[in-house]
């Protein structure tokens, strides 16, 4: 008011015979003021406020495509269940999405540990997967042993990942310091085709016990002995851009999304004869 006062004087106040009243300057100056000052007003209310049960906006969650066909139903029921009046997406990972994610235009992503994502995208841990094999009922190899003699030489079943820099899976060197040179017969985005493969012949995959309830044809046997780290278990982390992470909105998310993998059961894996 001080500052005001010494830059326009008298011009904010009209006299009259009862008092005082403000000018039209005054006025419009108080106008501006609210213009200027709402925003910062409602994000203050917005974060003293925010209520995920009353939130009617949107969420926009980015998910690799294998978790999302194995987890997606289980996420959608968690989202539904804390934010029951938000219009909710689940995409699957496309070569775009770490632009939309740094455009500001996801809310979340889920993402594999090692996936390479620049510095402006929070990522941390929220479930490790044990790797097993994944192979049909009763398999011939399988349902006896994991010794590498025996499953060196059968075909393997892989999935696809886009936007990795290197298409060399791990797994191959491992073969190779076994002996042996793995046979891939067959690749797909899509787990449930994979298992369909995986099903109806001696094919294996590397995966792990929560694909049970993508498909109940195939069994889960123990891994190999002596697999190295990078390729025995393998972490899912949660993320969301840097600038976001004090949003009331992300910090809902955060809560939702941990405490839905925390609580997740490990199936077990088959017992070999």
């Amino acid at each position: 008011m001080a500052k005001l006062r010494e830059t326009f004087g008298d011009r904010l106040f009209i006299r009259k015979a009862h008092g005082v009243e403000p000018s039209e300057l005054a006025v419009r100056i108080a106008e501006a003021s609210n213009t200027m000052l709402n925003p910062i007003v409602n994000v203050l209310e917005s974060f003293q406020d925010f209520e995920p049960l009353k939130f009617e906006g949107s969420i926009k969650i980015a998910v690799h495509l294998a978790v999302l066909e194995v987890h997606g139903p289980d996420l959608f029921e968690a989202l539904r269940n804390d934010f029951p009046n938000a219009y909710i997406e689940l995409l699957y990972w496309q070569n775009n999405t770490t632009l939309e994610v740094l455009a500001g235009e996801l809310d979340a992503v889920i993402q594999f540990e090692g996936f390479p994502l620049p510095q402006e995208i929070y990522m941390f841990p929220v479930l490790e997967y044990q790797v097993c094999l994944v192979g049909r009922k009763a398999h011939p190899v399988l349902s006896h042993t994991s010794e590498w003699e025996k499953v060196g030489n059968l075909p393997v079943a892989r999935i696809v990942t886009d936007g990795m820099v290197s298409r060399r899976e791990a797994m191959d060197e491992v073969y190779e310091s076994k002996g042996f040179e793995a046979e891939v017969s067959f690749s797909s985005h899509s787990i449930r085709t994979i298992l369909r493969k995986i099903s109806t012949s001696d094919a294996v995959m590397y995966g792990t016990t929560y694909l049970r309830d993508v498909d109940d044809n195939v069994a889960f046997y123990p891994p190999p002995p002596n697999l190295p780290a990078a390729v025995s278990h393998y972490g899912l982390c949660l993320g969301y851009l840097q600038t976001k992470r004090d949003y009331p909105l992300t910090q809902a998310l955060h809560q939702t999304l941990s405490t839905y993998f925390k609580n997740i059961e490990t199936p077990p894996l088959e017992v070999q004869d």
